[in-house]
């Protein structure tokens, strides 16, 4: 089988070139878009005109400078006729294929070193690898418990069958660091970190990122002693340790050891009894 080649016009060619060019230009402005901080719709709408342009770039190429309509004819003799290299000798001599091929494959090659360099932000953006960063937050032994408003949390003031979320103090911005404090009939607690060691006076703290996706558990339900999260309905057992009863999660949450000073401020043990979050954070 052979094939009998399409027109070659150089029309054809620039058109090939151009939108491999224009793609290129979409590509180096996709990746300045990414330097300067990113902004999603410019963002899709070059990736979208970038792409588009390749992919007509190849389309017309396909269409008028490949070889079409395939026929058969007998493949002996192998040996190049003389009208053969007649034509080839003038196709190089004129240097008109040559030239288009050159620019097309400098136009492709513009286009696809562009969108590299644009997909290479993304990549830049996800940032270093967290390490073992996820294994512990803010909390520190003595640190005091604090509101959203930095203001230290006295025991007495926390309310019976109420909810309150703290922050390790100084660290009121951390994403990591958030808990929810209930006070509960110290009578119901059990369990090794049900004593005054971890719950004084029934003040008992967990995590307020949930460990199925990390959302923030922010419901709490008096009468059942129980922790809702409000993006998938996981519920956790306050008086069996934060234990998972419904919903996805498949993990406890975190329990934060507390003590309460001399001032009667709450004040940390120490960190979390675990890594806090999902599973998936903490695997190596």
């Amino acid at each position: 089988m052979t094939a009998r080649r399409a027109p070659e016009g150089d029309g054809a060619a620039r058109l090939v070139s151009a939108c491999f060019f224009l793609s290129a230009i979409a590509g180096i402005s996709l990746a300045v878009v990414y330097w300067r901080g990113g902004q999603t719709q410019a963002e899709g709408a070059l990736w979208a005109v970038a792409l588009g342009l390749l992919g007509a770039g190849f389309v017309l190429w396909a269409h008028h400078l490949m070889p079409t309509d395939p026929y058969a004819e007998d493949r002996e003799p192998l040996e190049t006729t003389p009208e053969e290299q007649h034509e080839f000798a003038d196709d190089f001599e004129r240097g008109g294929v040559l030239e288009r091929r050159r620019l097309i494959l400098a136009a492709l090659t513009s286009a696809v070193g562009a969108l590299a360099v644009a997909l290479a932000f993304p990549i830049r953006s996800l940032g270093p690898r967290p390490g073992h960063a996820l294994d512990h937050t803010p909390w520190r032994p003595g640190l005091r418990v604090v509101t959203s408003d930095g203001q230290p949390v006295r025991a007495a003031q926390v309310p019976n069958d109420g909810l309150v979320t703290v922050f390790p103090e100084g660290h009121t911005d951390s994403a990591d660091g958030p808990a929810v404090l209930m006070r509960v009939d110290p009578q119901l607690l059990s369990g090794a970190r049900g004593d005054a060691q971890w719950a004084p006076e029934g003040l008992i703290a967990f995590s307020k990122v949930c460990t199925h996706a990390g959302c923030p558990v922010g419901l709490y339900e008096a009468t059942s002693h129980e922790l809702l999260c409000p993006c998938h309905q996981s519920a956790f057992a306050v008086l069996q340790g934060a234990r998972p009863i419904s919903g996805p999660a498949d993990r406890a949450l975190p329990q934060l050891p507390l003590m309460i000073d001399a001032d009667g401020v709450l004040r940390a043990r120490g960190d979390f009894s675990s890594p806090i979050g999902p599973r998936t954070w903490n695997m190596r």
